[in-house]
């Protein structure tokens, strides 16, 4: 039996194609990275049927991705070496909220416009950590990226709040991990081994998550934002520590932009939260009053005329006036997610601007300060996608801030093929070599998402 024939056995005709106008979006994403090719997509919808493709796929040695959104612009879900494109997305089904012990558990497909609007209907006491995203992305693949999402800077990274998962290994097997291995509460992974970090930040190399458990998180009633806007960039790290210690943000970022010109400044962006107005209050004139002096008078200036438009949009969730502006024709956009110790961020601004004018490009940033001890430092840069000229300085400008982001000490998040080599080249030796040991282990025929990840 052909594969096609097989696949279509397992999930019927109408969830499997081969036709080459599909093939040919499921061969790239929307970032400047060169497409792949895909040979087969299909859609699979319950754990089992995801089991049984990749048995299938084992059996035959052929190559499988796992497809979230497809909304990580850096190729983590383009096919390498053809094969079949797994699509999660039809497996969209909220399995349970327990909000009591504040968790949920989803299918792999679920949204987050799916999660976060049925928390609002039917938990609105309950919010989940929503990235800077389009509703469109996934909340399991935001999650197994290590993303971040609005209430970061307070409770961690997404991936900090798994409660437990079901994998399909690469053999076929599944499994389940956290407290879902030993009954029907999904509400912790530990105290037993953490298994989860098998099948977080490997790009889908390790195994497919079809089922996963989030941690939720309380829902203030009211929510405010301050700006501050200063032209001093090397008292960033101060400030950002400051605020940091005073444990009262919701979410916290910076944006700057040279163009128009009143962007051309560092905005601190900081959203309070609270159960009481009174507490509001209370942290609005505690962050007024912190910057109000801040080494030398109006060094750090509060933006009292904030347009409502603009409020509401920093205050939306996720806060869409972060998104850096496309000053360019042809709609295409492309960033490095430098997670960065927050005391190299002057240098980072500094280096950053460098890139952008080399390449001729407007500088953009957004960054997002994680917990106080690092900050998500965005690179981004604007390219046409109908000028290839173009998108080789976009490639150009992302290789150079990848190794600007390994010099300063920092992670490179989500980085393609190439940044992925960086940090192999520059890690223990011995680390990378683990990798492979575990790699190697759980999928000994080389199938899942080949090319990420590869050690050499």
């Amino acid at each position: 039996m052909n594969l096609y024939e097989a696949l279509t056995n397992i999930v019927g005709e109408e969830r499997v194609s081969a036709e080459q106008e599909e093939l040919y979006l499921y061969s790239r994403d929307s970032g400047a990275q060169p497409p792949g090719k895909a040979d087969y997509v299909v859609l699979p919808k319950t754990s089992q049927e995801v089991q049984e493709i990749v048995s299938l796929a084992n059996s035959r040695k052929i190559p499988i991705t796992p497809l979230g959104g497809g909304l990580a612009l850096s190729a983590l879900v383009v096919p390498d070496q053809g094969g079949i494109v797994l699509d999660m997305k039809r497996m969209n089904q909220i399995l349970e909220v327990d909000e009591t012990h504040r968790y949920a558990v989803i299918e792999a497909g679920v949204s987050q416009g799916e999660l976060k609007k049925y928390l609002e209907t039917n938990h609105p006491r309950l919010q989940h950590s929503t990235p800077e995203a389009p509703p469109t992305a996934t909340v399991t693949a935001n999650t197994l990226i290590q993303g971040h999402g609005h209430i970061s800077p307070r409770y961690g990274i997404n991936s900090d709040m798994i409660a437990g998962m079901e994998v399909v290994l690469p053999t076929g097997e599944i499994t389940r991990i956290g407290s879902c291995a030993l009954g029907e509460k999904w509400f912790t992974r530990g105290p037993l081994p953490d298994l989860a970090g098998l099948f977080v930040g490997w790009y889908g190399t390790t195994g497919i998550v079809t089922k996963i458990s989030l941690k939720l998180f309380p829902k203030p009633d009211f929510r405010e934002v301050l700006a501050f806007k200063t032209d001093d960039i090397d008292l960033l790290p101060d400030a950002i520590f400051e605020v940091m210690h005073l444990d009262m943000a919701e979410d916290f970022f910076l944006i700057t932009q040279e163009k128009p010109d009143w962007m051309n400044h560092a905005f601190l962006v900081v959203i309070v939260s609270g159960h009481f107005q009174e507490e509001i209050e209370f942290k609005k004139k505690a962050f007024k009053d912190l910057f109000s002096d801040f080494k030398g008078k109006n060094s750090i200036e509060y933006i009292q005329d904030l347009h409502p438009a603009l409020e509401q949009r920093f205050l939306d969730v996720p806060p869409l006036a972060a998104l850096a502006a496309d000053f360019r024709e042809g709609g295409g956009f492309q960033y490095t997610g430098a997670i960065l110790p927050i005391d190299k961020v002057p240098e980072a601004w500094r280096r950053g601007k460098e890139i952008a004018h080399k390449q001729g490009m407007v500088c953009s940033y957004v960054h997002q300060v994680l917990l106080g001890n690092s900050i998500m430092f965005g690179f981004n840069y604007s390219f046409n996608r109908a000028d290839l000229e173009d998108i080789q300085k976009a490639r150009a400008a992302l290789e150079e801030s990848n190794r600007v982001t390994l010099e300063l000490g920092g992670m490179i998040w989500k980085g393609e093929k190439s940044a992925q080599q960086m940090v192999l080249e520059q890690m223990d030796p011995n680390t990378s070599r683990l990798i492979k040991q575990i790699k190697d282990f759980l999928d000994p025929n080389g199938i899942m998402n080949p090319g990420k990840w590869e050690v050499v």
